[in-house]
């Protein structure tokens, strides 16, 4: 063949991917010779890495120039893939070895030029050779890449693997105090059950134990039946005993009711006798010496409601000496400067019982700016006066009469007249602040005070904690006649409620103690300003509570009580429904003998005054 026609016959053979030594290449010499060497794989090197999951070694792409090898024998040995080494899979290339070519003989390597038809021969062998060896290489590649696919999905699989069993191991930690946890818990359980089995051991023992005491019981029990049939028979005889007995106890407290309604109706009829409106008079002894005689006021000591006024007065004529005028009273009570609190208390005790009855009790004072006025009614906390002493007859005596089915409840108020103004005196907000009062008539011809504090009690101490109060609040200032000198009036007021449910008897009644201001003179209480004007509202009262009592013993068809705020607010107290008691209070000082002699006169007014019959609110 010519050289141009064996150029196109090597242009129309496969061309590798990769570069190959043939053995029949005219670059290297045949060596036929020579063995074949066998290059081994190194098996135990791959399956470590597989086992381990790292990634095996790609096989090199197709396209990619290896660097060309030195010359190898003409038969090469086909390798194991990577793939076929580690997992045995099958690569899919064909096993069957390529026939090598036949032997050459010993004679020359290289045909003559001119043997055309035996290089041809050659060329044509060269090519079946080729021919073959890429079909394997193409059969060898296609195994390749398929193990290759199948050795990334084994490696994704090994690495999702991998990460879960590192997020595993990183809640080993956890699992471990888990372990512990329940590992304590296990041995607690533990223990829990050795004490329940020793409680059940023991219960078991109990059990037999009560069995047998529940035999005990048994026959016991069938000897108490018998006995208690004895009982049930004895027991209706004791049953009809007790009903004899209830009957006696209704028909007992049926008398005693009856007993306690005749109780009240002699004791009003007692207060009725001794007047509706009683006076008692208090004589305040000497401020400088409290065991001093005072010979201006004779007290008789055969008498304890007369009480005389002496003054010696000298004579019109000139003829004689000094004559002494006597001015003589009588009340329903006198108490000498040495009475005590208890003593003055236990006069009007029987008064203060009649407001629990149903009956509307008033009580105040009256006379001249330091004659004890304020030390009668309140007192002191050594020596207790009389609105707190009866505040705690009240709640004591409601307490005894709960065991006769009586109960009560109790409203208290505390309201001061200065200057003609009504004042709260339980008000706890800002003085600018206080609102308007009115007086008002009630439905039931009642009075009420609009905006006034009106505070449920129950108790003793509950109502000294609202006198307190009104004493802080209350006005008082210093004169020439008394260093703490009440400037108004003070009413307190203690509305009570009474009801039997057994008996279907309500009563309702009010306690009205008064302190009044002490009427004064200009010429010794030298008031200027604004003591001068609360002087002249507290005689103006005064006044007007005189012309009251007069217009009531005289029985007027009209009484004025309007005149004033004292008397519109101690009206049903005056000439109401009320029994009403006045305490009269002198000073022992000779230099108050007129306002003394005054006071007393106003009192006779008052203990002559005769009113209307009071009655039980009941219903």
């Amino acid at each position: 063949m010519s050289k141009a026609v064996k150029e196109n016959t090597l242009s129309r053979l496969p061309v590798m991917t990769s570069k190959r030594v043939h053995p029949g290449s005219t670059d290297v010499d045949p060596q036929p010779a020579q063995k074949i060497r066998r290059v081994e794989p190194e098996p135990q090197r791959m399956v470590a890495a597989s086992a381990a999951g790292v990634k095996r070694p790609v096989a090199p792409a197709i396209g990619v120039k290896k660097p060309v090898a030195a010359p190898v024998p003409r038969h090469p040995v086909r390798r194991p893939t990577a793939a076929a080494t580690v997992a045995g899979v099958p690569t899919g290339i064909n096993k069957q070895r390529v026939a090598p070519a036949a032997k050459v003989g010993t004679g020359p390597t290289k045909r003559a030029p001119w043997d055309l038809k035996g290089k041809y021969s050659d060329l044509e062998v060269k090519v079946q050779n080729y021919q073959s060896r890429l079909k394997g290489a193409n059969q060898e590649n296609e195994g390749l890449k398929d193990f290759m696919s199948r050795a990334k999905e084994d490696i994704s699989k090994l690495e999702n693997e991998l990460d879960s069993v590192k997020l595993q191991l990183k809640e080993v930690p956890g699992l471990k105090k888990q372990l512990e946890r329940v590992s304590e818990q296990l041995e607690h359980v533990s223990q829990q059950r050795d004490t329940l089995e020793k409680d059940f051991s023991s219960t078991s023992d109990k059990l037999k134990s009560v069995t047998t005491l529940k035999d005990c019981l048994t026959s016991e029990l069938h000897d108490a039946q018998s006995h208690l049939s004895i009982c049930r028979s004895s027991l209706e005889h004791k049953e009809e005993a007790l009903r004899k007995a209830q009957e006696l106890i209704r028909q007992m407290e049926e008398d005693l009711y009856n007993g306690e309604m005749e109780r009240r109706r002699l004791h009003n009829t007692v207060q009725e006798l001794k007047g509706n409106i009683r006076v008692f008079c208090r004589v305040r002894p000497l401020l400088s010496n409290v065991e001093a005689d005072i010979p201006h006021i004779q007290l008789p000591t055969h008498d304890a409601k007369a009480v005389v006024l002496a003054k010696s007065e000298e004579s019109h004529t000139g003829r004689s000496g000094d004559t002494q005028k006597n001015y003589s009273f009588s009340f329903d009570h006198v108490f000498g400067p040495r009475a005590s609190q208890q003593e003055v208390f236990e006069e009007m005790s029987l008064l203060v019982q009649s407001a629990l009855d149903g009956y509307n009790v008033c009580c105040f004072a009256y006379g001249q700016t330091g004659s004890g006025k304020t030390y009668t009614m309140e007192g002191s906390e050594e020596e207790p006066g009389v609105i707190p002493r009866a505040v705690q007859q009240i709640f004591k005596a409601a307490k005894a009469l709960e065991s006769k089915g009586w109960e009560y409840s109790f409203t208290a108020s505390f309201v001061e007249i200065y200057n003609e103004t009504l004042r709260d005196l339980l008000f706890k907000g800002k003085a600018n602040k206080r609102p308007e009062h009115e007086i008002k008539k009630t439905s039931s011809s009642g009075i009420t005070v609009t905006n006034l504090t009106y505070q449920s009690v129950t108790c003793e101490d509950q109502v000294h904690g609202l006198i307190e109060l009104a004493n802080q609040n209350r006005s008082t200032a210093k004169t020439n006649m008394n260093d703490q000198s009440s400037r108004s009036h003070s009413v307190f007021q203690l509305d009570i409620e009474g009801k039997n449910s057994d008996r279907g008897t309500k009563c309702k009644s009010s306690l009205c103690l008064v302190d009044l201001a002490g009427s004064e003179r200009v010429q010794k209480s030298q008031s200027q300003g604004e003591r001068f004007k609360e002087m002249t509202a507290i005689n103006s009262s005064l006044t007007n509570l005189g012309i009251v009592i007069s217009a009531l013993a005289s029985k007027e068809s009209h009484i004025p009580y309007r005149n004033s705020k004292l008397t519109y607010l101690l009206q049903h107290c005056l000439g109401g429904n009320s029994k009403t008691l006045m305490f009269v209070n002198i000073a022992a000082e000779m230099d108050s003998f007129s306002e003394s002699l005054n006071s007393l006169r106003f009192a006779s007014k008052v203990n002559d005054c005769v009113i209307g019959t009071a009655s039980a609110n009941r219903k």
